[in-house]
């Protein structure tokens, strides 16, 4: 059973910056790619970034590309969301979450084990 555990959120003005960070535990941690999703008020989830967990690739959604960086420390069993240049829109409960498959590591249904949330609110 793997738990994950978010922390980092908060309110932040447009412009500014927030990290994000999301420790597994577990007898046995070894995803294929963790991941941080997010879900706006009325909204569905989506996705926003992921990462191998050899660290070898990260993808990200278009809507934050070039503004956040997703990143893990392997022997913390930590991943981290570094959100920079936020802006209103951004707000959201993000999550983190873990998968074991290999293909279409973007996909939200892919995902199996996942955290309670943190919320990120960006004050226009």
């Amino acid at each position: 059973q793997v738990q994950l555990v978010e922390s980092g959120g908060g309110l932040v003005q447009a412009g500014g910056s927030l990290r994000l960070s999301c420790a597994a535990s577990g007898r046995t941690f070894s995803p294929s790619a963790m991941g941080w999703f997010r879900q706006a008020l009325g909204k569905e989830r989506e996705f926003v970034a992921t990462i191998r967990w050899s660290g070898s690739s990260t993808y990200y959604a278009d809507s934050v590309k070039g503004r956040f960086t997703i990143s893990r420390d392997a022997a913390k069993n930590t991943v981290y969301l570094q959100m920079s240049s936020l802006k209103p829109e951004d707000t959201a409960v993000y999550y983190c979450a873990a998968t074991n498959t290999v293909f279409h590591v973007t996909d939200i249904e892919r995902y199996g084990s996942w955290g309670q949330g943190t919320q990120v609110t960006v004050s226009s």
